[in-house]
């Protein structure tokens, strides 16, 4: 049974706050339909934490996890967002009428950097599991929560990312200078000998066989925790 967003207590004098993604449960995202700065209070006058563009790092439409819901005094209406930038963490708000509609998703990806696991729920229940391979110490695989930005297929064969790969809003903390910023994606591989183990530059790899199944089952928008 679906259940309705939660509405968190609000200091007094503010409107409430509705929120409207939780991880294992129901989550909802959105596609950047204008492109808008990103403030850290629901107002036109908080502070820019970042700006939201149109297309993301691979060239596909940007997307953003939403995080809450509130309105403003004059009745517009802002969600906050989980931002695709380091550091890693950052959030903030925008007004709703940047964004496309909002969408739901059920599912939710856990990495487990010490087991050397990936598992997706959905619907509070294990639906696929895999042996990964991650960052090596030097190039480590950042923790902390993030989400699917996209979806890439049609790789040469042999290619390291095997038939397809997912990009996230997950970005290295040691190789920012590599194009693109440094996406953190979970992808396949031309190696799968060397699964599991801490084998990448931050990325999380997959046996093809087990990206291939992922793909199937995880759509875009999916939060995503690494531990």
């Amino acid at each position: 049974m679906l259940c309705a967003p939660a509405v968190a207590q609000a200091a007094e004098g503010d409107p409430p706050v509705e929120r409207l993604s939780r991880p294992g449960g129901i989550s909802r995202y959105a596609f950047v339909a204008h492109r808008t700065p990103v403030r850290t209070r629901p107002r036109w006058g908080g502070r820019r934490v970042a700006k939201l563009g149109l297309r993301t790092e691979d060239g596909t439409d940007e997307l953003v996890l939403v995080l809450a819901r509130t309105r403003d005094p004059s009745g517009r209406s802002w969600v906050r967002i989980r931002v695709p930038v380091l550091p890693l963490g950052t959030t903030g708000w925008i007004p709703q009428s940047a964004l496309g509609d909002l969408r739901r998703v059920n599912t939710w990806l856990r990495i487990d950097r010490r087991r050397l696991r990936a598992t997706l729920v959905k619907n509070h229940r294990v639906r696929w599991s895999a042996r990964i391979g991650i960052g090596r110490s030097k190039w480590p695989t950042p923790a902390g929560n993030f989400y699917v930005r996209d979806k890439l297929r049609g790789f040469k064969r042999g290619s390291i990312y095997g038939p397809l790969a997912f990009g996230t809003s997950a970005k290295s903390t040691v190789l920012t200078d590599w194009p693109g910023g440094g996406v953190i994606g979970i992808h396949g591989t031309n190696r799968p000998e060397l699964l599991p183990g801490r084998v990448s530059h931050g990325c999380v790899r997959l046996r093809n066989r087990d990206i291939l199944r992922l793909a199937r089952l995880m759509p875009v928008g999916t939060p995503v925790t690494v531990r």
